[in-house]
């Protein structure tokens, strides 16, 4: 069995090699791109769908919001990187709200599992202060 830390490892290598691929694609002419699905939008939401599952991952001790936070702002700094005259792509603000959806959505389960366990927690909590108050 590989300990955590060699998994945490290859997460790492895999998250920062997929977010050099994805700002490369980002950068290419558009006809020299991977081109998954017909659609732009879902291929942004697929794109950092991936992303965010990789950092979670590749940074589990890390605030998932301050994951979402960076994830977004890289989909934004492609956005800005596509409209300068070098790149010659369009700058689309309804990508960067693609990505902000894909990082959302896989975060999602994650914060929902932490406030299920929140939640199971404070009952806990709760009925260990109902059993000191009845053996009183």
């Amino acid at each position: 069995m590989p300990k955590i830390n060699s998994l945490v490892v290859l997460a790492k290598c895999a998250f920062f090699a997929a977010l050099a691929f994805t700002f490369y694609s980002a950068v290419i002419p558009p006809e020299h791109a991977v081109q998954l699905v017909p659609w732009d939008k879902a291929e942004h939401f697929i794109a950092f769908y991936g992303l965010t599952g990789l950092a979670a991952a590749a940074f589990p001790r890390r605030n998932i919001l301050i994951i979402a936070v960076a994830l977004s702002g890289f989909g934004a700094l492609i956005e800005f990187v596509q409209g300068l005259d070098i790149v010659r792509r369009d700058r689309d603000f309804w990508d960067w709200v693609a990505d902000s959806l894909a990082i959302s959505a896989a975060l999602a389960p994650m914060l929902l599992v932490w406030w299920r366990g929140l939640a199971r927690s404070n009952q806990s909590g709760l009925a260990r202060s109902n059993q000191k108050n009845m053996d009183m």
